[in-house]
């Protein structure tokens, strides 16, 4: 009968939740104060009050509240199953993930939760929980704390032999390095993530994971047509699993790499797909405008585009990259373009053809010629740009080098017989 009332109350609970929430925490909280219970279905009880209440407190985004919650409840856990407890667990931290601006909280909680874990002999939960502070990290950009905990993990998890998590682990230690910028470290990280994942059930969405990082260090290296292939497979895991916001990332990296290929048509249909369809928001309006005014080669386009969509855009550091260096590179093609037929021109009148700014044009000017991609040189006293005919490489030069090169080698070994004689 008490389980009964119990269940009742709960759902009173969740019917008062938009209506009353003060009243609402109050009856989850009396149901929580009962305890467990010894019956299966007390139990199930109080894991419906613990959730229900853990909901509550993410809807009126009352964190701290949640972080307590997480930490008062850890005895009563004691009387659930390992694998429940695990469970539970990742649930409460799941909803205190939801509440925006609480990874500071999330690392306390976390932190305290992988103390309580050692203190029981919890392994199991105490290496999840660690696999979710080395992601918090990387969302704090604090990669040096990443890798120290990963690098432990990754000791341990090799004696264990537990494959599913030593792949998430080695997936994120290659989307640290690759934050970094050491590619080969992230690649040579994602290699073993494959490797693992290979002699082991993967789920889809770890899957994907590793789909999406590949097509992310293909992109890297200029490889947008592999990196294509690779986005299309983690659209399609991530699809599956009905995760919107990463499917919405794989669609959206799948455009830029067709921004990159300049294949304007590609962006077209894509844009047309089923896919872009479904998951139809202003991250992809935006690859729709910077498409656009990469197709026209307007940097003023290109510009208004970045301003208008600067979430959508900026919010997301490996489309930023990407589109930083397209921009660069229509911003050379225009440069160029303009100068072609001048020997000796303004800058003022290159930035006005352009429409940016003088100084901006001229540090362009600057990185092209040492780049040599102008052969030239910048009269910044008289404001213009001095171009200089490109004349072909005497061919003479060349043969004395090989020349002189070939003498040099004679006079070695000479000198190496002679030394020789004299021992």
């Amino acid at each position: 009968m008490a389980s009964t009332s119990a269940s009742q109350r709960i759902e009173e609970a969740k019917s008062l939740a938009s209506k009353d929430p003060a009243k609402s925490e109050q009856i989850y909280r009396d149901v929580l104060s009962s305890g467990v219970g010894k019956t299966e279905s007390a139990s199930r009880d109080y894991e419906a009050a613990l959730v229900g209440l853990g909901e509550l407190y993410r809807d009126n985004k009352k964190a701290h509240e949640l972080a307590d919650l997480i930490k008062s409840s850890r005895d009563a856990f004691s009387s659930f199953a390992k694998a429940k407890t695990a469970k539970l667990v990742r649930q409460l931290l799941d909803l205190l993930s939801e509440i925006p601006n609480t990874i500071d909280i999330q690392v306390a909680v976390i932190k305290s939760s992988i103390e309580w874990a050692v203190s029981e002999r919890r392994s199991f939960l105490r290496q999840s929980l660690e696999t979710r502070l080395v992601a918090i990290y990387m969302q704090k950009q604090s990669y040096y704390d990443a890798l120290t905990l990963i690098n432990s993990l990754l000791r341990e998890l090799k004696r264990l032999d537990d494959k599913v998590v030593l792949v998430e682990i080695q997936l994120l230690e290659s989307r640290v390095y690759h934050a970094l910028g050491n590619q080969p470290k992230a690649r040579a990280a994602l290699t073993s993530a494959r490797t693992s994942a290979s002699a082991v059930y993967t789920p889809p969405t770890l899957q994907a994971g590793l789909d999406m990082q590949s097509g992310m260090l293909h992109a890297e290296d200029k490889d947008f047509n592999t990196a294509y292939s690779y986005f299309i497979e983690a659209l399609e895991g991530y699809s599956s699993v009905d995760d919107t916001e990463k499917a919405t990332a794989a669609l959206q990296y799948m455009l830029l790499c067709k921004i990159m290929l300049n294949l304007v048509d590609d962006v077209t249909n894509l844009l047309g797909s089923k896919q872009a369809l479904k998951y139809a928001s202003t991250r992809l309006e935006a690859m729709k405008a910077v498409a656009r005014a990469h197709a026209n080669r307007s940097l003023e386009e290109y510009e208004k585009a970045l301003s208008d969509y600067r979430y959508e855009l900026g919010g997301d550091v490996f489309i930023r990259n990407h589109l930083r260096r397209l921009y660069d590179a229509m911003l050379e093609q225009n440069l160029i373009k303009v100068i072609e037929p001048f020997s000796r021109v303004e800058i003022d009148h290159i930035a006005k053809m352009v429409g940016l700014d003088t100084q901006q044009v001229e540090r362009k000017l600057s990185q092209m010629i040492l780049d040599k991609v102008i052969v030239g040189v910048l009269d910044q006293g008289a404001g213009c740009l001095i171009v200089f005919e490109e004349t072909e490489r005497d061919k003479g030069y060349d043969a004395a080098l090989q020349t002189i090169e070939k003498l040099n080698n004679v006079v070695e070994v000479l000198y190496a017989n002679q030394a020789s004689l004299l021992e």
